[in-house]
């Protein structure tokens, strides 16, 4: 009894925290989140600039189309991907600046092959997962989307909130590593119940914080890009890995800042009291 009381005891002391930080952050947590969120859409938009000729190469290459097709596939990536990104950023037609950004998710997917790679495939999905959490952070009185008549925006919202916090988990599983060493087995089961804690929506905000400040421990200490040679593939794909995880941790932040929403342990335990 002694061991389940002082453990509870814990976790009160963690959400005591997690609120104070939440009240201290509430008008600067959502910005912060959208900025994280977009980061890698803007790192790949202005990425598209600076290799404008590998880029184009590589698609008339694999896909055997001319100049002129594979220049306006390049031009799309990155205008859809900065326009977009900003007018997330500024809270600008967030509908219509989500539905851009997953089509440059889509669309990279196909262009890029990302199906035969677990990882990527991975990462765009939790991508997809951060995205929607914008969506959800829209006016409650609005409608989110359009062909929806059987489902109140309530409703909407919580199984929005739910399909993100699913896609937002995919990321962990890209982070395991099956080396039976001490450190990664510890990584393992820390991140593990964690990610549970997020998928269910149990004690959520403390949770989705926790995981704030682990996956900003892997970002800084496994993907930095900044340590590699500029012209290395190492560096490109460093610097993909340390954005895209920084989106999902934008993504987080969100989910720090809104909660787990209806379909939720948290929720049921609000309900029962």
């Amino acid at each position: 009894m002694d061991y389940y009381a002082e453990k509870n005891e814990w976790i009160a002391k963690g959400e005591e925290i997690a609120e104070k930080v939440l009240r201290k952050s509430k008008h600067i947590l959502p910005h912060l989140g959208r900025l994280c969120l977009v980061s890698t859409f803007i790192e790949d938009g202005l990425r598209m600039f600076h290799q404008w000729d590998e880029q184009r190469d590589y698609l008339r290459h694999e896909w055997g189309i001319n100049q002129f097709t594979a220049s306006v596939l390049i031009l799309y990536n990155l205008f859809a991907q900065l326009i977009g990104s900003g007018m997330a950023v500024v809270q600008f037609k967030s509908t219509i600046a989500c539905a851009i950004l997953f089509s440059v998710v889509v669309l990279q997917t196909i262009l890029y092959n990302i199906f035969s790679d677990y990882n990527f495939f991975a990462r765009n999905l939790a991508l997809c997962g951060s995205l929607l959490l914008l969506l959800v952070k829209q006016d409650d009185n609005k409608r989110l989307l359009a062909g929806l008549p059987s489902l109140g925006n309530d409703n909407y919202k919580k199984y929005t909130q739910l399909i993100a916090r699913l896609l937002l988990v995919v990321m962990f599983f890209t982070l395991l590593r099956f080396e039976l060493t001490v450190l990664n087995t510890i990584q393992l089961v820390f991140g593990g119940v964690l990610i549970l804690f997020v998928t269910i929506g149990f004690k959520t905000k403390l949770s989705a914080l926790i995981l704030v400040i682990y996956l900003l421990l892997i970002n800084f200490t496994m993907y930095r890009f900044w340590t590699a040679n500029s012209h290395s593939h190492e560096y490109d794909f460093l610097k993909y890995d340390f954005f895209q995880t920084l989106s999902v941790i934008g993504g987080l932040f969100l989910i720090v800042a809104l909660g787990a929403g209806g379909v939720s342990v948290d929720e049921r335990h609000k309900k029962a009291w």
